[in-house]
Order: structure tokens, then C-alpha cells, then sequence
């Protein structure tokens, strides 16, 4: 069978519990009498689980069989969502199995597009790198309504144990249909912690400067999509009379979602025409330009401001799929679990900064009331990306 088809549909699966925390968010804060910063917290340590964990299981794909390391994190991934539903009774418990569920995730993400591109060579590689990166926000898409839909009939404990099969079906998939590679590594080639393999990484300055360029995209992305209803719901607020928002703000922000999901995949043809750091520096400056159009529409009539923030999200997704590939064909093939890891590190950093970037931004420029507020806010998470042609000078590697 088609190794990409069977990746991509076990990496949906691998997230069905990506999003459950947040989709029952309002229920188990009044359940557990949790403040919101405290459901705040509960949420940003799948992210806590994910960084700890994701450069260990990465580099275990340098030592191995990156199937076994796939089943192994799935079967943590499905604990994660269980140990939910079963054990956690508040603030510390759920922290924990939220964490848990986050390491899981670490170890099928990136392992699982190490599986590919093993398996996948030349221009293919790229495009199907582009189809396995964009298949998160289905995955996330899903995971949201699933939680709904069970929690609504069976409770929110269902929705946790349901969404915990998810992992199971991934590592089914991949251990039954993607066969191991002849010759592949039996012997340790790095570290657990790979400190030194990293450091031979970031020497190279080509992938270096991919690393640096998914920090910041995943900064401006996370930050994007954590502010996207509360930016909306102002937006409605400071309509004109009669000229409000037709859906709720919750269904627009998942709308858009969906929207942007072909955009990472469009993105990466795109660089394959017209060159790879071209399309980079093009779709970075684009979308932190966007970003600071988008925080000034919000008195603008409704369509328009949804308009623009679909070309935003779209934006901040375009090149998405090329800094992967590019980090994939930059990496020395025998660091290459390693520099995954190491890139996927700094960009779920980026992501857990990315959201506080913005709030800070919103009460230093005088509140989220503001609107100046919220062009600072998106100024905020879009620097980094405005800055990218000015960074890229220091990245190109010797000689260009």
C-alpha cells in the first residue's frame, strides 16, 4: 500500500485527542472549579509534554526501527487520553495525563515523517511531506468535533476514551502496513539526549536557518489561532448597527481553520517553482503584513474582515510544508531523526511563546478593548517573520 496514504491517515488518528481539552474546556473548568489561568495551564502542558519529550523520541529514529518508536509513543499517546478519562479529578491530575498525551504526540508526529521521507525520495518527497505536515489541521479539525459530538451524548469521559483509540488505529496502521526498511540501523549513531548531534546541526547553516524559520512561523501561527475568537468576538463588538457577525465567532475561527489547511500544500508547489527560499521569504513577509492589515479591520464590515483573515491564515500556513522539507533535504542523513527533532522543539517552543507574545502586546498597546491593541498584538507575532529577509543573510549558507 501507499506508504504516504498510510502515514497521513495514521497521523489523523494519532490526533484525535489532540483538541479534546480544549473542545470541553468550559465544562471541566466549572466542574473542578478550576480558575482560567489554571485551565490555561492544563492546556499549554500538552505543549510542556511535547518539548520534553519530542528530541528523545526523534533521536531514537537515528538508533532504529522508527515504526517501533511510532508504536511505543502511540501506545503513551493512548494512556494519555485514558488516564484522563479514569484518573484525573482536577488541576494536578490533569496537567499530568494532558503532559502525557503531549509526549505521546511527540513521538508519532515526527518519527511518522521520518517514516516518510525514508521511504519517499526526489520531488515526491516534497509534495509528500507537504500532504503528511497539512493532514495536522485535519487531525485537529476532528479531534474538535469528535469531542463534541461524544461528549454531548456520553459525557466528557467518553470523549477521553474515545479520542484515546485514536493512537491505537495509528500504530495498527504503521505496524502492520508500512514494512521495515532493508538495512536499516540496528546499532546506537547518537545519544538518547543528543546534545553533540545537535550542536553538528546547528553548525550547518542552512539548517539552522530552517530551524530558526519554524520557530518563528510556528510563533506567529499559535499565537494566530489561540487570539482568533477573541479577536472576532471584538471585531463584532465595534460593528456598526445591524452589520454584525452572521455565525458565531467559534464557527468562523473553524471555518478558517479548514480553510488554510490546502494552503501549506499549495505553498510548497509554489516553492517548487519558483525556488524554496524565495517562497519563504515571500510568504513570511506576506503574512506578517497581513497580520497588521487583519488588526486594523476590525470596525470594517464583517465579509471583509473575514476575507482578510482567511488570506491571513492562509498566509501563515504557506510556508509551512517547505521549512519541513527543506529541513529534511538540508539535514545529514545520518542526523536526520536528530535535526526533526531538534526543528520540532524549536517550533513548538515558538508555539507555547507565541500566544504570551500577543497578550503581552494587547496590554502594553492598552488592552484587548483597543483597537490599536490588536494591531500591536498582530505586529507582535509577526515580527519575527518580517524580519526573515533581513535573517536570511546570516543563515545562507558560505558561498551563496
Amino acid at each position: 500500500m501507499n506508504p504516504v496514504l498510510i502515514l497521513v491517515a495514521a497521523h489523523i488518528c494519532s490526533m484525535l485527542g489532540f483538541a479534546t481539552f480544549a473542545a470541553l474546556l468550559p465544562e471541566l473548568r466549572d466542574t473542578w472549579a478550576l480558575s482560567n489561568a489554571q485551565a490555561g495551564i492544563v492546556g499549554g502542558m500538552f505543549f510542556a509534554g511535547y518539548v520534553a519529550a519530542v528530541s528523545s523520541w526523534t533521536a531514537l529514529t537515528d538508533r532504529g526501527d522508527a515504526r517501533k518508536v511510532y508504536g511505543a509513543a502511540s501506545l503513551v499517546a493512548a494512556a494519555g487520553s485514558a488516564g484522563f478519562a479514569s484518573l484525573a479529578r482536577g488541576f494536578a491530575s490533569a496537567s499530568f495525563f494532558q503532559a502525557l498525551l503531549g509526549a505521546g504526540i511527540a513521538g508519532t508526529y515526527m518519527p511518522g515523517l521520518r517514516l516518510l521521507s525514508d521511504r519517499v525520495f526526489g520531488p515526491r518527497q516534497s509534495r509528500a511531506i507537504a500532504f503528511y505536515t497539512s493532514s495536522f489541521g485535519i487531525g485537529t479539525a476532528l479531534s474538535l468535533a469528535l469531542a463534541g459530538a461524544v461528549a454531548a451524548r456520553s459525557g466528557w469521559k467518553a470523549a477521553f476514551l474515545v479520542a484515546g483509540a485514536g493512537p491505537l488505529v495509528a500504530a495498527a496502521l504503521v505496524l502492520v502496513f508500512i514494512s521495515p526498511l532493508r538495512g536499516a540501523p540496528s546499532a546506537p549513531r547518537a545519544g538518547l539526549l543528543p546534545f553533540a548531534s545537535w550542536a553538528r546541526i546547528l553548525r550547518q547553516r542552512e539548517s539552522a536557518g530552517y530551524i530558526a524559520g519554524y520557530a518563528v512561523h510556528c510563533l506567529e501561527l499559535f499565537g494566530s489561532r489561540s487570539w482568533m475568537v477573541a479577536f472576532l468576538t471584538f471585531a463584532s463588538g465595534v460593528q456598526a448597527a445591524g452589520r454584525g457577525f452572521p455565525w458565531s465567532a467559534q464557527s468562523i475561527a473553524a471555518i478558517v481553520n479548514l480553510l488554510s489547511v490546502p494552503a501549506s500544500i499549495a505553498g510548497n508547489e509554489a516553492a517548487l517553482r519558483v525556488g524554496r527560499r524565495r517562497w519563504i521569504l515571500l510568504a513570511m513577509t506576506a503574512s506578517g503584513a497581513t497580520g497588521i492589515v487583519l488588526g486594523s479591520s476590525a470596525p470594517w464590515h464583517w465579509a471583509v474582515v473575514v476575507l482578510v483573515l482567511v488570506a491571513y491564515s492562509m498566509l501563515v500556513m504557506a510556508d509551512s510544508a517547505t521549512l519541513t522539507a527543506g529541513l529534511v533535504a538540508a539535514a545529514p542523513p545520518e542526523l536526520r531523526g536528530s535535526a526533526m527533532g531538534l526543528y520540532s522543539l524549536a517550533g513548538f517552543g515558538g508555539g507555547m511563546v507565541g500566544p504570551v507574545v500577543f497578550g503581552a502586546a494587547l496590554d502594553v498597546a492598552g488592552g484587548a478593548g483597543s483597537p490599536i491593541a490588536w494591531i500591536a498584538g498582530y505586529a507582535a507575532i509577526g515580527s519575527g517573520c518580517l524580519a526573515a529577509p533581513a535573517a536570511v543573510r546570516f543563515f545562507a549558507p558560505r558561498g551563496r
